[in-house]
């Protein structure tokens, strides 16, 4: 059979696009929620099924988190349920509802966050060495089950908001490991994590190789620690590809807050991408513990009038393809059957009426440009330089086999003969 590379004038024809763009939310509680039996509706008062409203508004990837054993955390808070049987069976219905689907390990049986990155009780008793192993063993494992059970994930989050580190031990003991103890960072530290990372990513890359792998942090408000985790990463040679962040204006000030920080990483990491992996904003209520003034009004004007800035912002930044609305399927509608006694301060629905926010219908403005076409160019074959197929892998100066390669913005199609 031979190939030809696809000519126009006797030239190649090359189009510049825009890198693909992924907007959706973190619904790892989806499950869990449904069981209380709310009602959702569409914004026409229809009774819809959260993930096909979702894809009416042109969404299409979701985030779901994975906690290694729940069940062993003491007195659990009941939203940090999601073992891997809970996550394969969500992953799939996400994945066969058309979407792509975000994994972000939490290593731990509860949350892990910067304040708390507790190692899961059944690795609390070995050693360094041990943990490297058993990092790289049970993420090879979770994947393996989750691609078995037709839930593969396209992006993957080795561990959530890990500015400072992770698996840093048990709770409470005098003898954690952060990377960051209050009067600096402790490098023995910083190279014992680094290392968890690259056993992590190790097993991604055996079992997803097509997947593309975030490293996840939430200090956009503190750039100097920001930039300096991923020099860190750097340094360090830790594999990844996406640069993951957390940005909510309740914790991390005001949207040009957020714009300096990703400056800083668009001239620090131009090889990386970026997304915004969390981000809410309420619509009516907000912690009354917290002393804090919204730059927008708590209603659901004042929601959407936040999400359109933070999206007309990010889209002059090219770099940024992903936006994540962190559970944005919160709904308690009607509290007199649900019973829900937790609550979630920023979600995307009314739990008045169970009916869509404004903001939502915001969200797939993030998609705009989208894989367009900038304008036509010619250059010659000749041109030097690899080129990458469209799952990013290098494919040679001249590739044969059919398909279509990107280069330095530009495409070039290869197509039977």
């Amino acid at each position: 059979m031979k190939h030809r590379i696809l000519l126009f004038s006797a030239l190649m024809l090359v189009l510049p696009i825009k890198a693909q763009r992924y907007v959706g939310g973190d619904i790892s509680n989806l499950t869990s929620n449904k069981a209380c039996n709310p009602t959702y509706y569409d914004f026409d008062g229809n009774v819809t099924e959260p993930l096909e409203l979702f894809k009416q508004q042109q969404l299409n990837a979701m985030r779901v988190r994975l906690h290694v054993k729940p069940s062993d955390y003491p007195n659990n808070d009941k939203n940090a349920c999601q073992d891997l049987e809970y996550v394969k069976k969500l992953g799939k219905e996400i994945k066969d509802a058309g979407f792509k689907l975000m994994l972000d390990f939490h290593y731990s049986d509860t949350w892990a966050d910067p304040k708390k990155q507790w190692t899961p009780k059944q690795w609390e008793n070995l050693s360094d060495t041990e943990l490297y192993t058993k990092i790289y063993e049970y993420t090879k494992d979770a994947l393996q089950q989750m691609k078995d059970a037709g839930a593969e994930p396209e992006f993957i989050q080795t561990g959530n908001e890990i500015s400072y580190g992770m698996l840093w031990g048990k709770e409470g003991s005098s003898n954690l490991k952060q990377c960051y103890m209050g009067n600096g960072y402790v490098e023995a530290n910083w190279n014992r994590f680094t290392t968890l990372l690259s056993k992590a990513v190790k097993a991604c890359r055996e079992v997803c190789p097509e997947a593309k792998v975030i490293l996840h942090t939430e200090r956009v408000a503190a750039p100097s620690v920001m930039t300096f985790f991923y020099d860190k990463m750097k340094s360090a040679n830790v594999d990844y590809d996406i640069i993951g962040l957390s940005y909510y204006p309740i914790w991390h000030n005001k949207i040009s807050t957020l714009e300096d920080a990703l400056k800083q990483l668009e001239v620090k990491h131009p090889e990386k991408q970026i997304m915004i992996v969390e981000t809410g904003a309420s619509y009516k209520w907000l912690d009354d513990k917290r002393d804090y003034t919204p730059s927008y009004s708590l209603d659901e004007a004042g929601q959407k009038q936040f999400t359109d800035e933070l999206i007309t912002m990010l889209n002059k930044h090219e770099k940024v393809v992903g936006l994540f609305w962190w559970w944005m399927d919160y709904n308690p509608y009607p509290y007199s059957t649900t019973n829900m006694d937790n609550w979630w301060y920023a979600p995307l629905y009314n739990g008045d009426t169970g009916k869509p926010l404004a903001a939502m219908k915001s969200l797939k403005n993030f998609l705009q440009g989208t894989s367009s076409v900038n304008g036509v160019e010619t250059e010659a074959s000749e041109d030097a330089g690899v080129w990458y197929n469209a799952a990013g892998q290098p494919s040679g100066n001249n590739p044969q086999k059919p398909g279509i390669y990107f280069k330095k913005g530009k495409k070039l199609v290869v197509v039977k003969k």
